[in-house]
């Protein structure tokens, strides 16, 4: 057969010519005569396979002393979450020297190759990683025995679904290992696929419009000419043929995509915790291996926990990780303990955040993250560009807002400006994606995407599989190999976060300007899901906040106190971590939810402990009640106080950051509680007027100093309502529009509203309300002397199926927009639907309080452990619970509780310190026993209303140095003093990472520290004391 005949002329016919390329490198067609099947040549069994199963995750030095029984492949092993370790004996034949001998591991769980005690490559088939390299060119004087042990988990790349993968998991799944045996690797075999694979490729995504597409196709079909998958020695020429295509250079305008290895590991999500520490172990243990053979491959990597864990669990694993750090290749990004969940945690949580992680990287790599990595979490509060700042961080790369399911995000390179006015360049990877696999689809939708094109010609390629770990394989890096500069593709440049961002910077001059919150327009239902995770979470960050202010001053006035630095540090790192983002959300699996409910109790038990040591040391040993206030304002509350085994109410004034005995005073109003002859019931405190109806609704709601009726006419408050709720699919996660069509008041009542206890200090009406056969809710509806706003205890009995249950409260109100706390300030959103961005906004999120105003007169709602809200025209709404069924099949049932409180007021909420009123509620007074001759006394106060002092806490590198975290809350410019009767040497500005900016001392005065705020900003000061 002459060569003349290839270039006979033939139809070239585009689909039967790619088609016929196809099938020459297909692992289903023709694998008995197509290159495909040529890639492994001669196999033997291995030597021995022998197992031992454990229903616990236990270390590799436990794990090789147990009992090891003979196992055959096929053989099944479990169930789900248990761990089968295999002892794996190899004897390579010796007639395969000088060949490329793999070890053929083929399981449906997911597999971690030990080799001489360490970790050294994970085996996933869901991840494209079944075979382990025992040595690319075996030498005879090699040893040709081997022992290795791999350790199987019980579960896949994303647990153990049953039916989908978003599905509860099937707690009896059994696994097996299909393949277990020594093969030839015919390495010239891999590299011609992938020259076929990446020419079909650019056929099929440049299209038959593209000329290039064209010369692609000819040349893979001259490719199988001249193949003979059968004689390797006319592979050189196929091969020189793709060459010189991928060799055909791009113009010098062409874009730059910045190839970097990823590996996105969720912290806990469809599998544990403890799961976790094992996808860290094999992922990265693969990586390393993958940087040894690639010395230009780079790597980032995010979340110091995972490094701790990996560190604590594998340490050799963790100091080639360390080495591979200094080489530039292995890059730790993000700068945050965890990737958390971008709406729900407190400001001072998000601080933290950024605090452990930072701290983590520079002492244990002498880094500090430049940028912050947050690809996959649902939605980004409008404060976080400051605090990225006040971290050390100007760049953000995150990609979840391509999900957004009504309106597309018009940019993928711009600025992001915070509440402050901070901006950050950020980064959307026009792919829409993070874990990318290196294929040309990789790079076309790159250039086709970008929604900044002439504004921005670099972008982001993160290639290797993610989500539950696994990350990049050889055979992604050789496919960004050939084509790294192509003509028809982008230019393909391995490379560095910090030379991404250094490019998109250097020509940022016609970038546009995203000012405000970052929202998804999906996943809504996470505001609300696992409800007592939310709960946990807002418990233990005001249970901190109250240890670490309690703590510091007891420190300051008792020098035998030692401050529990590093108790905290460990309860903090516990709290943070809860605050991943698919934990707090809770879109999780039960097991997970387990766990986080279980650090939550841990953290109360042990904070608790701690909080009494401090109080103790504040109150000097007395006997006489006192109670701590931890807020920089002072309080006159209603609190119950407990002595000689007797309970009584007492009206308390407490200095700000003090202390005070508790001495009964009388209420300049008392409360009045009185039954209607039509079945209301009356409730009076001179502040507030309210009307309960037998069914627990509010027929009135009135503030008594301007006669103002706060509810709207004809409508009912505190109107529990029910709904529907089937999301589309992720059920965890999303709430749809159109549950709003299926609202349904809970109208029966069980007990109808009742005096359940009147005195002059607190008044406290209850009912009881059936939801349906299995839920029901019992309200307690409370009114304290001098006290602004209604109280509602609530207790609910839930057990249902996919429905969501709120409480709204249709007010007199009228404004075109509401505000909602978040993080170190407050933002507006529509309360009317004109487009569909507004539409979009049906179910938002909000910390303590949202408020609905007009001019002079507006009604506050509070709360303290909820987050999802709703404001449309007049009708204030907030989510209680919902009851998906998926990842977690009992998520939300059982009993809950929590309060809510509604707060009418004139002018507007700055003003009436609704901002107060919300922190009061979310941290109580704390009771303490004290000397009777103790006086009241503070530490701190603030000469504006406006500035919250919201942290105190000892420095993390200086002794008799505390830090003070304050914020202006109303948004304006202010000037504040701050004033304390601690002995004050030196205070300094410093940022969130407690570094002294030596060029900003403090401006220290006879009255206080002086300091000035401009709207919503975030200012941290080291106050060095004598």
């Amino acid at each position: 057969m002459s060569l003349g005949m290839y270039h006979q002329p033939v139809l070239k016919n585009r689909r039967t010519l790619l088609e016929r390329a196809e099938k020459f490198i297909s692992d289903i067609y023709f694998t008995d005569c197509n290159l495909r099947g040529r890639l492994h040549g001669e196999s033997c069994p291995v030597e021995k396979l022998e197992s031992f199963l454990s229903p616990k995750r236990i270390p590799f030095t436990e794990a090789i002393k147990q009992n090891f029984a003979p196992h055959k492949a096929g053989e099944s092993f479990g169930p789900t979450w248990s761990t089968c370790w295999f002892r794996v004996a190899l004897n390579v034949p010796s007639s395969w020297s000088s060949k490329e001998v793999h070890l053929l591991w083929e399981s449906d769980g997911e597999a971690l190759v030990w080799r001489d005690g360490q970790p050294v490559q994970g085996l996933t088939k869901e991840g494209e990683k079944t075979s382990y390299v025992i040595s690319e060119s075996l030498q005879e004087d090699e040893p040709h025995s081997l022992l290795l042990y791999i350790e199987v988990a019980c579960n896949g790349l994303f647990g153990a679904g049953q039916g989908s993968m978003i599905a509860a998991p099937d707690p009896k799944r059994m696994f097996s290992v299909q393949k277990a045996e020594l093969i030839v690797f015919h390495r010239n075999v891999q590299e011609l696929l992938t020259d076929f694979e990446m020419m079909v490729d650019i056929v099929k995504e440049l299209g038959d419009e593209d000329q290039r597409s064209f010369q692609a196709l000819y040349t893979v079909n001259e490719m199988v000419n001249l193949c003979d998958p059968s004689d390797p020695g006319t592979f050189p020429r196929a091969r020189s043929l793709a060459t010189a295509f991928f060799n055909q250079r791009n113009g010098q305008s062409q874009h730059t995509a910045h190839a970097i290895g990823h590996c996105h590991i969720d912290s806990a999500w469809l599998w544990p915790y403890e799961e976790t520490i094992r996808k860290c172990g094999r992922s990265w243990a693969t990586v390393v291996r993958l940087m040894e053979k690639n010395p230009t491959f780079v790597f980032t990597c995010s979340q110091a926990q995972q490094f701790q864990w990996v560190k604590s669990w594998y340490p050799g694993l963790f100091s080639e990780i360390q080495q591979f750090v200094k080489k530039g290749q292995f890059i730790p990004v993000g700068g945050t303990w965890v990737e958390m969940d971008g709406n729900l945690p407190s400001g001072e949580s998000m601080v933290r955040q950024f605090l452990e992680g930072q701290r983590f990287f520079n002492q244990e790599f002498g880094i500090y993250c430049k940028e912050f990595w947050l690809p996959d979490t649902f939605g980004y509060s409008a404060q976080l560009p400051q605090i990225m700042q006040g971290s050390g961080i100007s760049n953000f790369l995150t990609q979840k807002l391509s999900w957004n399911l009504v309106n597309t995000f018009p940019h993928n390179t711009f600025f992001w400006e915070g509440l402050d006015g901070s901006k950050v360049l950020t980064h959307f990877p026009p792919g829409n994606s993070y874990e990318m696999k290196g294929k040309v689809e990789d790079l076309t939708k790159t250039v086709k995407n970008n929604k900044d094109k002439g504004r921005a010609n670099h972008s982001a390629v993160l290639f290797g599989f993610g989500d539950g770990g696994g990350g990049p394989t050889q055979l992604m890096l050789d496919r960004l190999r050939r084509v790294q500069d192509t003509d028809g593709l982008p230019r393909v440049r391995m490379s560095t976060p910090d030379a991404l961002f250094s490019a998109l910077r250097s020509e940022s001059e016609l970038l546009c300007t995203w000012s405000g919150e970052l929202f998804l327009e999906l996943h809504n239902g996470t505001y609300t899901t696992e409800a007592q995770i939310k709960r946990g979470n807002r418990e233990c960050e005001s249970l901190l906040h109250d240890v670490e202010v309690a703590s510091s001053l007891a420190a300051c006035r008792d020098e035998s106190f030692a401050y529990p630095a590093e108790k905290l540090r460990e309860l903090w790192r516990l709290l943070l971590l809860n605050q991943f983002h698919d934990v707090i959300p809770g879109s999780c699996i039960e097991l997970v939810v387990e766990d986080a409910l279980r650090y939550y109790e841990d953290i109360r038990n042990s904070g608790s402990r701690l909080l009494k040591n401090a109080l103790s040391a504040l109150g000097s040993g007395g006997s006489s009640p006192a109670v701590f206030n931890s807020l920089p304002w002072e309080r006159h509350e209603v609190i119950r106080v407990h002595r000689e085994g007797d309970s009584v109410l007492a009206l308390v004034q407490v200095p700000s950051v003090g202390l005070a005995l508790v001495r009964p005073a009388e209420p300049l109003t008392p409360v009045s509680v009185t039954p209607q002859a039509d079945g209301t019931v009356l409730m009076e405190n001179g502040i507030l007027r309210s009307v309960v109806n037998k069914d627990g609704t509010l027929a009135s709601l009135c503030l008594v100093t301007s006669g103002r009726e706060a509810l709207l006419d004809g409508h009912k408050g505190n109107q529990f309502v029910l709904f529907d709720d089937v999301p589309l699919y992720w059920d965890a996660w999303d709430v749809m529009d159109y549950h709003l069509q299926t609202r349904k008041p809970v109208v029966e009542v069980v007990q109808a509203a009742h005096v359940l206890s009147s005195d002059p200090l607190r008044a406290t009406v209850r009912f009881s309300l059936r939801v349906s056969e299995k839920t029901t809710i019992t309200q307690d509806i409370v009114l304290d002397a001098m006290c602004p706003y209604l109280k509602f205890n609530t207790q609910v009995v839930w057990e249902e199926s996919h429905k969501f249950l709120k409480v709204e409260f249709p007010v007199r109100v009228h404004s075109p927009s509401a505000t909602y706390e978040i993080q170190f300030g407050h933002l507006q959103r529509p309360t009317h639907r004109n487009t569909s961005w507004d539409w979009a906004r049906f179910e938002v999120w909000g910390h303590k309080w949202a408020d609905l105003s007009e001019h002079n007169f507006g009604v506050a709602l509070l709360n303290d452990c909820k987050y999802g809200h709703s404001v449309f025209k007049n009708t204030m709404t907030l989510s209680l619970l919902r009851a998906p069924k998926a990842p977690d099949a009992h998520a939300d049932m059982g009993s809950h509780q929590f309060t809510y409180a509604i707060m009418p007021h004139a002018g507007s909420f700055q003003e009436s310190s609704v901002i107060q009123c919300a922190y009061n509620m979310n941290c109580p007074l704390r009771p303490l026993q004290c000397s009777p001759q103790t006086g009241p006394w503070r530490t701190f106060s603030v000469s504006s209303a406006a500035v919250v002092l919201e942290t105190i806490k000892q420095a993390e590198e200086q002794s008799r140095t505390l830090v003070l975290r304050l914020y202006e809350s109303h948004g304006s410019t202010v000037t504040a003093t701050i004033c304390t009767s601690l002995p004050v040497k030196e205070a300094w500005h410093c940022d969130l990472l407690e570094r002294r900016d030596q060029s900003r001392p403090a401006q220290l005065t006879t009255q206080g520290i002086r300091l000035q705020f401009e709207p919503f900003q975030i200012v941290s000061l080291l106050l060095v004391l004598r």
